[in-house]
């Protein structure tokens, strides 16, 4: 019985260790990726929109305060207590509605960017599974995530390529972080 436990285990073994030969990996940086994405180049236009009207907003709050302050230190000596007190208290209570709206307005761009991002890549990911499970890959390794040292090439596939023509992106469209690099890796 033991050794039929054994020759069991032993064909075990060598079925699993002929199988861990077959694994497939891949590797991409998918911020190079979603660099090359037109999608992505519509939200930053979107988005640069977006803070344009921010920026317009505090701007024109920036000139009201900067009116109110040349008004106060030109008429300040001009006015009752009653009024000074007045116009004191205005400026304060303008420079907290800047500074609020400098703080929403932060909080604001962040979730612009989240919303206007998230299709873009979700459409990458879904790039890259359909390309990982049609080339029978069992892990992709992120590169712009940083946390891979080293990788093969001979045994890792680079899913680059194939994203591109995944995504309708033309194959000879680099990122700009490839611009000066020769052999076109960016680990």
């Amino acid at each position: 019985m033991k050794k039929i436990v054994l020759l069991a285990f032993c064909v075990l073994s060598f079925a699993a260790l002929s199988q861990a030969q077959n694994l497939k990996f891949g590797h991409i940086n998918t911020n190079e990726l979603i660099s090359l994405m037109s999608e992505r180049d519509s939200a930053v236009v979107k988005l640069q929109a977006y803070q344009n009207d921010l920026i317009e907003t505090l701007e024109g709050m920036e000139t009201e305060y900067n009116n109110k302050v040349n008004e106060y230190q030109r008429k300040s000596n001009e006015w009752a207590p009653v009024v000074l007190e007045t116009k004191q208290r205005e400026l304060q209570e303008l420079g907290q509605r800047m500074q609020q709206f400098q703080q929403t307005a932060q909080q604001e761009m962040a979730q612009m960017q989240q919303v206007l991002m998230q299709p873009v890549v979700e459409k990458a990911q879904n790039a890259l599974t359909k390309i990982a499970k049609a080339n029978n890959l069992v892990y992709v390794f992120d590169l712009s995530a940083g946390s891979v040292i080293y990788y093969d090439d001979a045994v890792s596939l680079d899913l680059l390529p194939l994203a591109k023509k995944e995504l309708g992106i033309p194959a000879e469209k680099v990122a700009p972080t490839q611009l000066g690099n020769e052999n076109g890796q960016t680990n």
